[in-house]
């Protein structure tokens, strides 16, 4: 569900993942960075620390992310791609 209602029609960072986003985060799996879920805030702001540094991320998703992850998550973030996976799940990410 976007963040404006209904199904999330934009490919902007933080809506809806595209097709091709999805083939290149395919096609560099050495560029995903494992990392656990900080905090979930109301406004749909998620909080990651990176596993390897301890690195703070902060990103928002209106298309479902902030609403199915919870704080000690373990999840993957693609810089290059701004993608973030939940397991099978992807959501295209807006870096904060």
């Amino acid at each position: 569900m976007c963040a404006r209602g209904g199904a999330c029609s934009s490919f902007a960072p933080g809506h809806a993942v595209h097709l091709i986003q999805a083939r290149l985060v395919s096609a560099t799996p050495t560029e995903w960075v494992d990392a656990i879920v900080g905090a979930v805030r109301d406004d749909r702001t998620i909080v990651l620390h990176t596993v390897e540094h301890g690195e703070r991320i902060e990103l928002w998703n209106g298309a479902g992310a902030a609403e199915h992850l919870r704080a000690g998550t373990p999840v993957a973030f693609h810089p290059r791609y701004h993608v973030l996976a939940d397991g099978s799940a992807r959501y295209n990410a807006l870096v904060l």
